[in-house]
């Protein structure tokens, strides 16, 4: 990757995609004294990060012309792929040497190919999908999975430790983007399991709040539960993470387990029960309002009357 520093706050760092994810991490490379070249597919969403600093970049090429590393943050496989091969991508601009970062979730095999492209070119491309929702993204928080080279990804650890407290390498490129599936498959099935107990509760006639109180310092507790628990016995849908956007994922799950040859049934489970929400029109709901999914099927609700 050469001798010279990626590190050096004189050098600009590149962040593509400023929405609820990328715009707080691109925010937290600013405050850690980097100097920041901003682009997004909405130019509304760059005037926040140039109000703090940031410089405008005109396009993803003049991003990567400017830029040695360039980190990415956008919604789907699409979208990183116009953004790094498309018309004034990033390989337009990029010359060797150059690093790009994907923080996208996104299918293996497209990333793969991807870095293929970018080696072919001179650069480096890791994947580095985040896990930690809007909180950990709004906190510097974040747990990131990188897949490739274990120089590459030591290189650019201390620009992702501006936004992220877990930074775990799993393996060569791809790996990343695998171990996030996991992660997904976590959530959702962890999910699933407290949207049935908070139901569960709510037909026995328990105080929700004491309930979780009393199961969430044993082996019953997750994130899921202590971090959406109290949000849906609000009934506050605000999302941390969107219905739509889990689904993507979960699309990505099931499309990898299949390749394999592996049985994720849960998963496709909640699969099913989002696609009901999304008919719905509740897409853009947080994910946690998967538990409506089972009320509609009980004909109750959990929370306040």
């Amino acid at each position: 990757m050469g001798d010279d520093p990626l590190t050096d706050p004189a050098g600009s760092i590149g962040f593509i995609g400023l929405g609820t994810m990328g715009g707080p991490m691109a925010g937290h490379l600013l405050a850690a004294g980097h100097r920041v070249v901003v682009w997004n597919r909405s130019p509304g969403r760059m005037q926040p990060l140039l109000d703090a600093g940031a410089e405008p970049g005109a396009s993803p090429a003049d991003v990567a012309a400017r830029c040695r590393v360039v980190m990415v943050c956008v919604s789907d496989t699409p979208d990183v792929t116009e953004v790094i091969a498309g018309p004034s991508g990033i390989l337009e601009g990029s010359t060797a040497g150059s690093v790009i970062v994907d923080h996208s979730t996104i299918s293996p095999v497209e990333t793969r190919r991807l870095a293929g492209l970018v080696a072919a070119a001179g650069g480096v491309m890791l994947d580095a999908p985040v896990s930690g929702g809007s909180e950990g993204a709004r906190r510097a928080t974040l747990s990131v999975m990188l897949g490739g080279e274990p120089d590459d990804v030591a290189a650019v650890r201390p620009l992702i430790e501006a936004y992220a407290t877990t930074i775990t390498h799993v393996g060569p490129i791809g790996s990343g983007q695998l171990a996030k599936i996991v992660n997904q498959v976590l959530v959702v099935v962890n999910q699933l399991a407290v949207s049935e107990a908070l139901l569960f509760a709510e037909a026995a006639g328990l105080d929700l709040e004491r309930t979780i109180e009393a199961v969430g310092g044993g082996t019953a507790s997750s994130w899921m539960l202590l971090n959406r628990g109290p949000q849906m016995i609000r009934r506050d849908w605000r999302p941390g993470f969107t219905i739509d956007l889990q689904q993507k994922d979960l699309r990505l799950a099931l499309e990898a387990a299949d390749a394999m040859g592996v049985p994720i049934p849960a998963t496709a489970l909640v699969y099913q029960l989002y696609r009901t929400l999304q008919t719905r029109g509740l897409g853009s709901e947080g994910n946690h309002a998967l538990v409506k999914a089972l009320e509609a099927l009980a004909g109750i609700e959990i929370g306040p009357v």
